[in-house]
């Protein structure tokens, strides 16, 4: 019981010390891309560093492995990153000026439906290698048919909000990166995202366990 609790124990701590990480590589990254050209390729090494870790089989990646692996992915997303990103943040603007326009009485349902597809559209983007109508569809589409995940993240951006206001210091050490992982997490747990899949690990444990009584 005691081991197990270390083991456990030792691999939360190693977590936030990744989470901190790519919050660090998250600023650094941005400021290495000027900003405007840093930023999206930034999100998308984030998603891929943290799917990376969700995937490892014993997820026990140091400090150095994070920010490594986080570069790499930058470099590989610096153009097709800002192309996916730039683009939809254009469309989004158009899309909430003119629903302002015209329903600016009901705007908050709109506000989180915004938020939870710009969460949510990273995470499938890292998990796949498909054009940006695809990954845009395929987000869209999670988010109807798997509603406990949508709820589970409309929690988080209000939980995130109020920790942040509560406790700015957190905002400070962890900044994005820490709703981005728990972003990643809650997909892995029930979007049943083929490739992200808690269930694929599941059914992988409980066939190595026959294995070994057999």
């Amino acid at each position: 019981m005691l081991a197990r609790f270390s083991v456990a124990y030792e691999q939360f701590c190693r977590l936030l010390v990744a989470i901190f990480v790519v919050n660090v590589a998250i600023l650094a990254h941005t400021l290495m891309g000027a900003v405007v050209l840093g930023v999206f390729p930034s999100f998308a090494a984030a998603q891929a560093t943290f799917r990376a870790w969700v995937l490892s089989e014993d997820r026990s990646m140091r400090a150095k492995e994070v920010w490594t692996t986080f570069h790499g992915f930058w470099k590989s997303e610096v153009k097709s990153a800002n192309l996916f990103g730039w683009p939809l943040i254009i469309l989004w603007a158009v899309v909430i000026v003119d629903y302002y326009v015209m329903n600016w009485h009901a705007r908050g349902d709109f506000d989180i439906m915004v938020s939870v597809f710009s969460s949510l559209v990273w995470v499938v983007r890292a998990n796949y290698e498909e054009r940006p109508a695809w990954i845009v569809r395929t987000t869209l589409a999670m988010i109807v048919a798997r509603p406990l995940c949508s709820l589970l993240q409309v929690g988080l951006l209000i939980l995130t909000v109020l920790v942040w206001v509560q406790w700015p210091g957190i905002l400070m050490v962890f900044g994005l990166s820490l709703p981005m992982f728990c972003t990643s997490w809650i997909i892995y747990s029930f979007g049943r995202l083929p490739g992200m899949d808690i269930h694929d690990r599941m059914e992988q444990s409980t066939g190595c366990a026959r294995n070994q009584t057999s």
